[in-house]
């Protein structure tokens, strides 16, 4: 039993736990199961771990960017982060927890492909990091209700709900995916489901579909903002430079060493950041396109063979280069409504929300491109909106009223917008079967 488990854990560890590797992986069974010949699946299984590669790049490329926007703008609205001092840190929690997390992580996968082999929901989910950190969060959750649940009930209960989160929330988003891509060859395996509904949604009542964020009309001599690295470079150039004016007016320690952080003119280090964000929105929709070039061809051997119709699941810069400038109206709802929430939730209820911009960037982007499929450039911006709605009021819930000090790193699991919908439903399951 301990060799079978030691087994386990080493494909939890070095296949799930490696996106790429599981990526590969899935498109080298389909070309085989499809009998490609050995140059074909060298290619495609090789191209398609690389097209990965790119996308998780470009994303971090972005990250490191809004990792500059997020203090600037934090010290324009003199914010002050929450406090998690006292919180389990995530190497503590993983110390304790890891082992139950990644065998959870295996077996809910498996659990995944059984309901997309013997049921209706057709969906395999392979947005690998997402596995990771949402089996960690309900993991924290599990354990903050009874921190005495022993190892393979915490194992077996992560497993279920995982292996059916990870089957139905693409079946729940595809119809609305089906408006974004115009076909059904692929689904959203992401935790921002719960905005992309909504988003849907309210774009579909509130918007305009006719007018398509992708076909909006400009004047001849500003045909340049045709195109979306252009009105990306632009719009967030204009964020950055406001927020480094600001802060090069203040006179505070946050401001001081936002400024000492380079050794360039701050200006100019601002532009510089807005372009870096710009070349990794075009780094990810060059890695989507390369990636779903390969995996989705590869993946028919494993839908006609393995598990019939079934669709690849993946990750929200999928849906980016069908409709680049809703990336950007999303992002720009949501960065605005993370400022409104911010200032009406400081003097209402008192607590200081500081938007998460890596958060609202990627779940605020892709509830844009959906709210702009439903309804055009103004359902893109409003499930921007939304998008910030929720995770504001669900952070000042959760944090306050149900994060336990258990909970591992600083709280970050209180950004994803279906763990706001999800989280109170796995605490009152864990007091059900644990309390």
């Amino acid at each position: 039993m301990s060799a079978i488990l030691d087994v386990v854990m080493w494909l939890a560890d070095n296949i799930f736990g490696e996106p790429a590797i599981l990526i590969g992986l899935i498109v080298l069974i389909g070309l085989l199961l499809q009998k490609k010949t050995a140059s074909q699946t060298i290619s495609g299984t090789f191209k398609a771990i690389i097209g990965f590669l790119i996308i998780t790049l470009g994303a971090d490329i972005i990250s490191g960017a809004l990792s500059v926007f997020e203090p600037l703008w934090a010290e324009v609205f003199n914010l002050e982060s929450e406090s998690f001092s006292g919180y389990m840190g995530q190497e503590a929690f993983n110390g304790k927890f890891g082992s139950a997390v990644a065998l959870a992580m295996a077996i809910g996968f498996i659990i995944n492909v059984l309901i997309a082999r013997f049921t209706r929901f057709k969906y395999i989910y392979l947005t690998g990091h997402m596995m990771f950190w949402t089996t960690t969060i309900f993991a924290g959750v599990v354990v903050q209700v009874a921190d005495d649940v022993s190892f393979w009930p915490l194992v077996i209960f992560l497993s279920v709900v995982m292996g059916l989160y990870w089957a139905l929330q693409p079946a729940v988003v595809q119809p609305y995916m089906r408006k974004v891509t115009g076909n059904d060859n692929v689904a959203l395996g992401h935790t921002s489901a719960a905005a992309v509904l909504l988003s849907a949604w309210a774009g579909k009542w509130l918007g305009n579909k006719e007018k398509d964020s992708e076909k909006i009309k400009v004047p001849n001599g500003l045909e340049f903002l045709r195109d979306s690295n252009v009105i990306t470079a632009l719009t967030m150039g204009i964020l950055f430079i406001i927020g480094a004016i600001v802060v090069l007016f203040r006179d505070t320690a946050g401001a001081q060493e936002l400024v000492a952080s380079t050794d360039q003119n701050f200006i100019v280090y601002a532009i510089i950041q807005s372009f870096t964000f710009t070349a990794g929105i075009a780094v990810v929709l060059t890695g989507v396109r390369m990636f779903i070039g390969e995996i989705v061809p590869a993946f028919r051997g494993i839908a006609t063979k393995l598990v019939p119709g079934a669709k690849p699941a993946l990750d929200a810069p999928i849906v980016f280069p069908y409709a680049p400038n809703a990336v950007i109206l999303g992002f720009l709802g949501a960065f605005i409504g993370g400022i409104v929430w911010l200032v009406i939730l400081g003097n209402t209820v008192g607590y200081v929300f500081v938007p998460t911009m890596i958060v609202l960037f990627f779940h605020g982007a892709t509830a844009g491109v959906f709210g702009n499929a439903t309804g055009g450039a103004r359902g893109a911006v409003i499930g921007g909106f939304i998008t910030a709605t929720v995770v504001a009021w669900g952070q000042y819930i959760m944090v306050r009223m149900l994060i336990p000090d258990t909970i591992p790193d600083t709280g970050m699991w209180a950004a994803d917008t279906d763990m706001f919908v999800l989280g109170p439903i796995i605490r009152f399951l864990s007091q059900l079967f644990f309390g």
